[in-house]
């Protein structure tokens, strides 16, 4: 078997794009997106139309509705070609906002629930903030299912297992860019690969306390920069992985082994943790890596909406 076949075997398979066109030749399980990969795929030929007509069916609608209809008209797309779940992102700007994110969340919902998808088929991407994470304890209780996103600290791991989430999202590759320009002309690749890179480490780290504490929060690695950091996670929970990677797994045939198992994390030593507000917010701050990522992603995903509500406007006038 290929790879791609293999780590399947291990681990579900999540396809990280907007380009839904793509997804048939992989067959993941479930797709996310976000803003910067949604806007990616409408200045494309092949979605253009999609994007005018959405924005032609909702022209009366405010702004942050209209792209809110975007967004899930990708997901219903992408619904028809993968029999799980669809991640659909709340608006990076909203990111410091507990209510403004639940009303967001709730009109997603109300969205795909109106074209027939059940909540069971959405969940819902939120960036693990404080706020984020308050607001996704709220909309899990009301059977809403989230997918905390921009995670990059093991607290912001550990308060959304608290909040009991649905899903976390520890971004591999952002947490080694970051060492790695860190270290500058220190950095050695080859021995910082695979299951010495700091992002694979991260994972590691998370998806064992969970499994050790019978934490039910899924743990998907996403944002990975190579094959080596998706092989060196085979056995966590999820992987989303981009169609580039995808296609690499798709066409080496080399041998996957497991390496991450939760029966033998369920025998490790490990402390409990557990964070109330302060502590959280201590803790991030501690983290240096965390706390300038966690910013940086932000400001990115909320650039990057702006940018699509131009794109919006431009339809509109």
């Amino acid at each position: 078997m290929n790879q791609l076949d293999q780590l399947k075997a291990l681990t579900t398979v999540v396809a990280d794009t907007g380009n839904f066109l793509q997804l048939a030749q992989y067959a993941p399980r479930d797709a996310t997106t976000n803003p910067s990969l949604i806007l990616k795929a409408v200045q494309q030929p092949d979605y253009a139309p999609l994007l005018a007509d959405t924005v032609a069916a909702h022209r009366a609608r405010p702004l942050d509705e209209v792209v809110d209809a975007v967004l899930v008209r990708f997901g219903l797309e992408i619904l028809k070609l993968v029999p799980g779940r669809v991640s659909t992102e709340v608006d990076a700007r909203l990111s410091f906002d507990t209510a403004a994110t639940l009303a967001r969340a709730r009109r997603l919902i109300g969205m795909y629930e109106r074209a027939g998808i059940g909540r069971e088929r959405v969940l819902i991407k939120i960036a693990a903030t404080w706020e984020g994470i308050q607001a996704a304890r709220a909309l899990q209780q009301e059977g809403i299912r989230c997918n905390l996103t921009l995670l990059f600290a093991f607290c912001q791991a550990v308060a959304c297992g608290e909040a009991g989430v649905q899903l976390i999202s520890p971004f591999v590759g952002r947490i080694s860019d970051w060492y790695k320009k860190q270290a500058g002309a220190g950095w050695d690749e080859s021995a910082m690969a695979g299951a010495n890179d700091p992002g694979v480490k991260s994972v590691q780290r998370i998806y064992n306390h969970f499994k050790r504490w019978d934490v039910a929060t899924e743990v998907m690695g996403a944002s990975f920069r190579n094959v080596g950091q998706i092989l060196a996670l085979a056995g966590c929970d999820l992987l989303t992985i981009s169609p580039e990677l995808l296609a690499q797994l798709q066409g080496s045939e080399a041998p996957v082994v497991r390496r991450l198992d939760a029966n033998a994390a369920k025998a490790m030593d490990l402390p409990a943790v557990s964070h109330d507000e302060p502590g959280f917010r201590y803790a991030l701050n501690e983290d240096a890596m965390a706390t300038e990522k966690l910013a940086e992603g932000i400001r990115a995903f909320a650039a990057d909406v702006g940018k699509l509500d131009t794109m919006i406007r431009a339809l509109q006038s």
